[in-house]
């Protein structure tokens, strides 16, 4: 489901409780609603509320965090594959092979992680560049460095390589974590009674309802933020292609 549509939900059903707790307290008897009975619903929800807002800050913070992690990732993994490039280029001509598919390799996971056609959803799991990757490994295990400085550049570009193996099933296999769902639906719970304690006790009229509406989708967009954080590659916020389509121009220079 699209952070949109969960938005959406969200909006639905805190605003959806807001206006039920209008409808009640309108139908409740006079005694439900005196200053006592105020008192002990406010207590109650101010708890509620406490513990939604530490959650839902919690949640921001983590996302944020998270997201920030694995761009910093995808930028060094483009300075990686530079760095890798130049060092076989300094090797010598003998690893134009294990260049041009570390080439054709960072242009297929450009096309699939960021397509250009808009239409198109980004593909994460592309377990056929895996035995690219590997090739590419393998080729510069099988260099015969004739001197100290080839040496030196082949277990450099060794080590690049490894870093950027790790960086690869860090970064794409821990992109698809998402918000757990009994997590979202508790959270909204929570959120969802305090506007309807709001309702409750508050006059009815259309002052009170914009006000509503406007919190109600101050939440939505909340849970909507941390969503789109938590799918760093796909929705309206997604961590740029910019590093590793500057790393794609300069090989092979």
């Amino acid at each position: 489901m699209s952070a949109l549509a969960i938005g959406s939900i969200v909006f639905a059903c805190v605003f959806g409780s807001a206006l039920l707790g209008l409808f009640i307290g309108g139908a409740l008897p006079e005694h439900h609603l005196s200053q006592d009975s105020k008192d002990v619903v406010k207590l109650g929800m101010g708890l509620i509320a406490t513990t939604s807002a530490l959650v839902l800050g919690l949640l921001i913070a983590s996302a944020k965090t998270s997201f920030d992690t694995q761009n910093d990732e995808v930028k060094q993994a483009a300075a990686n594959i530079v760095l890798l490039d130049r060092a076989l280029a300094h090797y010598g001509p003998e690893t134009k092979g294990a260049r041009d598919l570390i080439r054709r390799a960072i242009a297929f996971r450009l096309a699939t992680t960021w397509p250009e056609d808009g239409s198109r959803t980004a593909r994460l799991d592309t377990p056929e560049t895996t035995p690219t990757v590997e090739s590419v490994e393998d080729g510069i295990r099988g260099l015969s460095p004739s001197n100290d400085a080839q040496r030196g550049l082949q277990s450099r570009a060794l080590q690049i390589v490894g870093d950027l193996q790790r960086t690869r099933w860090l970064l794409f296999g821990g992109a698809s974590n998402s918000m757990p769902t009994p997590f979202v639906v508790l959270l909204v719970f929570w959120i969802s009674l305090i506007f309807a304690s709001f309702g409750l006790f508050a006059p009815r009229n259309a002052t009170v309802v914009v006000v509503l509406f406007v919190c109600a989708l101050s939440i939505a967009t909340s849970i909507f933020l941390v969503v789109e954080l938590g799918r760093p590659f796909e929705g309206i916020m997604k961590i740029s292609s910019g590093p590793m389509r500057y790393a794609f121009a300069h090989l092979d220079q």
